[in-house]
C-alpha cells in the first residue's frame, strides 16, 4: 500500500478528528450526528496514521510529496 497523503493533510485529519472528540465529550455534539461524526473521525484518525486515503486511490488523488518506490 503506497502513501497518498502529505503531511499537510495527515494533520488537518487529526485536527478534525479531535476536534469532532472534543465537541462530543463536551457535549455539544450528542445523538445520531455525533455518533456518524465520531466514526468519520475514528477513519480520518486512521487515514492519517497509515498515510494512506482508500477514497483516494479511484480518484487519482494524491498529496505526498514524497515519490513512493
Amino acid at each position: 500500500m503506497k502513501k497518498n497523503m502529505g503531511s499537510t493533510d495527515r494533520l488537518l485529519r487529526v485536527v478534525i478528528a479531535l476536534g469532532i472528540i472534543g465537541l462530543s465529550l463536551a457535549g455539544i455534539l450528542s445523538g445520531a450526528l455525533a455518533i456518524v461524526l465520531l466514526v468519520l473521525s475514528a477513519v480520518f484518525l486512521v487515514t492519517a496514521i497509515i498515510g494512506f486515503c482508500p477514497l483516494y486511490a479511484p480518484l487519482g488523488i494524491n498529496t505526498c510529496r514524497v515519490k513512493n518506490t
